[in-house]
């Protein structure tokens, strides 16, 4: 989006007391002008005398359409962040987006993927960050001004006058608590210190440890977490809506202390002012660094959006928070609250019914093609989805929309999964979007070391009521018993089937061809239903060791004509090779155990060198080959993909811009 000249035009959505104080930077700024707001209540008269240069926009998508609005200011409480920030993004908005940036990693994760295909700006609003004093503290840190630093303490906390239930600081309905209207500053200062002190923006911790006091809402009233570090810095963070703390940052350091009263405010309050950094040296002695000017605190960061966006670059440049800290920081705050056993209300199911963006699910994607599966009454979309890494419905929902709205409707589960939270994930999933009979359910039993005819439905009864349906419409052994007669497994998927609880294919996930012949011809003889479908790695690189027991792979030439020549679906795990086809891999790579084991060697390399070569040809990547690869086989060939981002989920869907021809897929394989 073009700017109006050297002159960043803002609308404000939200205009509550944050938003007043941001109005106050925007007009002590070098690059700004307050162009609009936007209110759900526009008639509210004191909007004219507390924004009196703004337009009045009546309602938050208005103002996304006013073309003479450059950037927005997005200051709505915490669970309006993510779906507005998005929806700028669409609208080709540049967003500064309030603290909390959004609820979690994954929440923050999208709006940041939605900017980047938008090519748009978007950056958290932690003002002190932009501040003077925070560039200064982190060359005084970065020089060894208290030596070694060993220890950071960082707090920020205030006293409510009473708990009042219904104020969205503690109401869980509105993500209310400590941590994330507080607790990100202490968060995202110990992390900045514990940078500096490796001559880095940044350092993410190795481990974060919290609790907190939650209140009758289920929101925390104090917090407190211990981070650890990397390069041996512990740090203790504490926030409060209860109670008032120290609200300094203390580094504690070989040669002494530093201490940062009220850092978020940069020593002072909204108005600005020097910012003061005191260093007390192990004598005793004393001095004070002053860093600022006589500026507005919210003046730096309107003007560092404004120098980015001028300059073209879609974040913060460092000490801002670029996409990165962000992230980093989301990921402590969701640690922190998961130790505390806090889920807001907002992100259970029974809420959270639409997309991210607030929008009901999209029905009608056509990214993902369709396909016939032999035995499937219904067309499956060509690339599974596996989902095994998400812990909470929020995070999952968020790549399951985004599957499915890409025309995606094959979900592989497992009853071991998670411990069963796969399942389910997926149950609140389709129950709070209506897609149950859109969806093709893919369902695995009987692991080792329970892999046994009786195990089957004893453990179907459990994984249906986990997925909140009657019925699965694909169901895998997750292994082989072979002390167990082949006959008896059949059996008992074959009364599934007459049940109605497995509506489609069965089979076997990590079956040798004998095995499935043996149980084939079992129930040839005996009027039972074929197994139809297997679940065995298959990909471009070959499987050399199996990564976990009992594994089976079919990209074997033997195993290959096999599938060929009874053209049985298989649903393959490992699509992708693990890495292999990426920057992760190379012959003198060798620091990752797993793929040197499982996918080293020269036929491997070959064929990984020929798959960069075609990339190059074609404008992809490798990876991209090689799940087109799959694709491209000449038997029903289902990839199980496992994105664990939208990045990634996106970035494997390119693989359906290549049509390999058989000629290619030949001289791949060498």
């Amino acid at each position: 989006m073009t700017t109006n000249g050297n002159t960043l035009r803002w609308g404000i959505i939200g205009p509550g007391a944050i938003a007043k104080d941001f109005r106050r930077g925007v007009l002590d700024s070098q690059y700004g002008t307050l162009e609009a707001i936007a209110s759900r209540n526009p008639a509210k008269e004191s909007l004219k005398t507390d924004f009196p240069e703004a337009r009045i926009h009546d309602g938050y998508q208005a103002l996304l359409d006013d073309p003479n609005v450059d950037a927005v200011y997005i200051a709505t409480p915490h669970t309006g962040h993510a779906e507005w920030a998005i929806k700028a993004a669409e609208a080709g908005k540049h967003a500064l987006v309030e603290k909390p940036i959004a609820l979690s990693a994954f929440e923050t994760d999208a709006i940041f993927h939605a900017h980047k295909k938008a090519g748009t700006f978007c950056g958290e609003a932690f003002m002190y960050r932009l501040h003077p004093q925070t560039q200064k503290l982190w060359e005084l840190l970065a020089a060894g001004t208290i030596g070694e630093i060993r220890f950071i303490e960082t707090s920020f906390g205030f006293q409510m006058p009473r708990y009042m239930p219904e104020h969205r600081l503690f109401d869980s309905a509105f993500a209310g608590g400590g941590i994330p209207d507080v607790g990100g500053y202490a968060a995202s200062m110990a992390r900045f210190i514990a940078g500096a002190a490796s001559g880095k923006p940044f350092l993410d911790p190795v481990k974060v440890m919290g609790t907190a006091t939650i209140n009758a809402g289920g929101t925390d009233n104090t917090a407190a977490a211990v981070l650890q570090f990397e390069n041996g810095i512990t740090a203790q963070i504490s926030c409060a809506i209860m109670i008032n703390l120290a609200n300094t940052a203390r580094i504690y350091g070989s040669e002494g202390t530093i201490e940062v009263p009220n850092f978020w405010f940069a020593n002072g309050d909204r108005t600005g002012g020097q910012g003061k950094i005191d260093i007390i040296r192990k004598d005793g002695s004393r001095e004070t660094v002053v860093a600022g000017q006589s500026k507005h605190l919210y003046a730096y960061e309107a003007d560092a959006v404004a120098e980015a966006v001028f300059a073209g670059r879609q974040e913060f440049t460092a000490p801002g928070m670029t996409w990165a800290d962000s992230l980093g920081n989301a990921r402590v705050l969701d640690k922190w609250r998961a130790d505390a056993g806090i889920e807001y209300l907002v992100e259970k199911s029974s809420h959270r019914v639409n997309t991210l963006s607030g929008r009901p699910l999209k029905t009608d994607g056509t990214v993902i093609p369709k396909r016939a599966i032999p035995g499937l009454g219904k067309p499956a979309s060509a690339v599974a989805l596996g989902f095994e890494d998400f812990r909470t419905f929020a995070s999952g929902a968020i790549l399951l929309d985004a599957f499915f709205e890409r025309g995606g409707n094959l979900f592989d589960t497992g009853f071991i999964y998670a411990g069963g939270f796969t399942e389910k994930l997926f149950g609140e999933w389709h129950t709070s979007r209506g897609t149950r009979e859109q969806s093709v359910l893919i369902a695995k039993g009987a692991h080792s070391p329970l892999c046994y005819p009786d195990v089957i439905g004893k453990q179907l009864d459990v994984s249906l009521n986990r997925l909140q349906t009657d019925y699965v419409d694909l169901y895998f052994m997750h292994r082989d018993n072979l002390d167990v007669p082949v006959g008896e497994f059949v059996d008992a998927m074959d009364a599934e089937v007459k049940k109605g609880r497995i509506r489609g294919p069965f089979g076997g996930s990590n079956w040798t061809q004998a095995r499935l012949d043996e149980a084939i011809a079992y129930a040839d003889k005996h009027g039972k239903q074929r197994p139809g479908a297997l679940s065995n790695n298959f990909a471009l690189a070959e499987m050399l060791k199996p990564l976990w027991a009992g594994c089976v792979t079919s990209s074997t030439p033997d195993f290959k004509q096999w599938l060929i020549d009874r053209q049985i679906p298989n649903f393959s795990w490992s699509s992708q090779a693990r890495g292999f086809f990426t920057d992760r891999a190379g012959r003198d790579k060798l620091g990752n155990a797993e793929l040197v084991e499982t996918w080293y060697n020269d036929q491997n390399f070959g064929r990984r060198d020929r798959a960069i070569e075609l990339a190059n040809q074609l404008g992809k990547s490798p990876i991209h080959i090689a799940l087109a690869y799959v694709l491209t086989q000449p038997f029903p060939s289902i990839p199980l993909i496992g994105p664990r981002t939208l990045h990634e989920l996106d970035d494997s869907l390119q693989a359906f811009d290549i049509k390999l021809t058989p000629e290619q897929v030949k001289w791949l394989e060498g």
